[in-house]
Formats: C-alpha cells, structure tokens, sequence
C-alpha cells in the first residue's frame, strides 16, 4: 500500500480504515483519510512506539498487523533525543525526519536505503592513486566524472557491489546511507573507527541512522545554525546542496516545520 496521509482518499484508504476496524478502533469507512483516521493513526504510532506523525507508510502498516514496533525503526524518543544533542526544537528533527527519510531507512528486503554516486567513486578512486577514467570507459555506469546512473532501490545495490570489486572502502564511501542519506566518506570527520563501522551501523537501526545525521549537523556550525534558526533554504543547500529548490526540499521543510510546531508534541 502506498504511504498516506491526511486529505488522501481512494479505495486504500477505505482498506486502511478497515484494517483499523478490525483492530477494534472506532473508525467510519470513509475512503477519505480525515481527521479522525490521522487520530487513529497517531494513536497507534503512539501505542507501539513509532514516531507520531499520523501518516500511514510502511511502518505503521507494519505495527497494524502485528500489534508491536520493529526494533529497527525509530522512535519519537529518538527524535527528542536528537533535539536535545542538537539544540534544537523537536519540530525542526521531526520536519528533517519527515521530508528526509520518506517514510523508512530500510528497504523491504531489510538492508539500508543507498543511493550510489559515480562521481564520488571517480574522486575517491584518484585520492588513493588510481585512474578512474579507465574504468569509467568499461563501465560508465559505476564511475564517472558527473553524477547519474542512478537505478533507484535495490538495483543501487547492484552498483555498489560492482563498486566494490574495485575498491570496496572506497565504494561505501561513494554511496549515501539510511534515512537521512549521509554519504559514507564522511565516517572519519564524524567520529567512525572506519567506514565498514558507518555501514554496520546503518545496518544495525534506524535509531543509529539518526545518529549519524546528528553527528553530520553538529559537525558543521552553519548547517547547525540554520536548523536552530529554521532558515529552510540554507540548510537545504548545505545539507543537499544547490540543487534543493528543484525538489522544493526548502517549501517542503517549512510546511513540515509548521505542521509540528503547532503541535504540542512538538515542543515537547
């Protein structure tokens, strides 16, 4: 089923309200997903100890049908605590969390979202004195000189693992990992022992994925800065570089801000 939220509507909709039902929850079959399907929703989120933020994806749909959160996903204590390290009001890692991990850290198949980069590939091949180009003539898709290539979801795998019969360190450190898509050859400056250490642990939970964004947000004072002071559109350039505005990353913080700053938990 897809993700869904409030003001969605449509036969999954209706299903959703039904699972609910049979859950023993007073809820109308109403296809429309209304205030009282969010609260519904908010209540089991906050019953098995996921993040409250009343939008039905994958781990919702998960806790639904067995009646407990799976280990490996976040909780909200985990976003208050990350708040706190940051300094930070809890808005502002709900709305990162939000627009930034879609919803899961993890595919289906339980291994940690990627998003391979050629073009770091090709920067990290020649920092250990290799020639990327050669390479990148047989096999465009794995290195290049510009970003692309990119094959969505599992496939990312696929390229990694091509990646790693070059050089696998330097081929975990081309990709992004997790929720919050942190690429890997930042594991030094952000306190890792190696970069297998940064992939064990995005392997390991979601909890250890928000963990690795905190360390990526402290360690930069600016970055830091404009989360403090929701400046949405600085952040997003330094945390997804120029390109943000093509994707409304900056509008889709802000609304996402808005949206639990309102809320009581929020402030929490």
């Amino acid at each position: 089923m897809r993700t869904l939220r409030l003001g969605d509507h449509g036969d999954d909709v209706a299903l959703l309200q039904r699972r609910f039902v049979r859950g023993s929850y007073a809820l109308a079959v109403t296809h429309v997903y209304d205030a009282p399907t969010e609260s519904a929703v908010m209540a089991l989120q906050k019953k098995t100890g996921l993040v409250v933020d009343g939008i039905a994806g994958p781990k919702t749909y998960a806790a639904l049908a067995t009646g407990q959160r799976n280990p490996k996903h976040l909780t909200d204590a985990d976003l208050i605590a990350a708040a706190d390290t940051l300094g930070v009001q809890v808005a502002c890692v709900r709305a990162v969390n939000e627009v930034e991990s879609l919803g899961s850290g993890f595919l289906s198949d339980g291994r940690p979202k990627i998003l391979f980069e050629r073009h770091i590939l090709w920067r990290q091949l020649k920092a250990r004195g290799i020639d990327p180009a050669p390479i990148a003539a047989k096999y465009p898709n794995i290195v290049g000189e510009t970003a692309g290539g990119y094959q969505g979801g599992a496939a990312e795998y696929t390229r990694l693992a091509s990646a790693e019969l070059i050089d696998p360190d330097a081929a975990w450190e081309s990709a992004s990992w997790g929720a919050f898509q942190v690429m890997g050859y930042h594991w030094q400056r952000l306190g890792y022992s190696g970069v297998d250490d940064l992939v064990a642990r995005m392997e390991n939970s979601e909890g250890d994925q928000l963990d690795l964004f905190v360390r990526f947000v402290a360690a930069d004072a600016g970055l830091l800065a404009a989360l403090k002071g929701r400046k949405w559109a600085a952040f997003a350039k330094g945390y997804n570089g120029p390109d943000y505005a093509r994707n409304l990353y900056d509008a889709k913080l802000a609304q996402a801000y808005q949206k639990y700053a309102g809320d009581v938990r929020a402030a929490a």
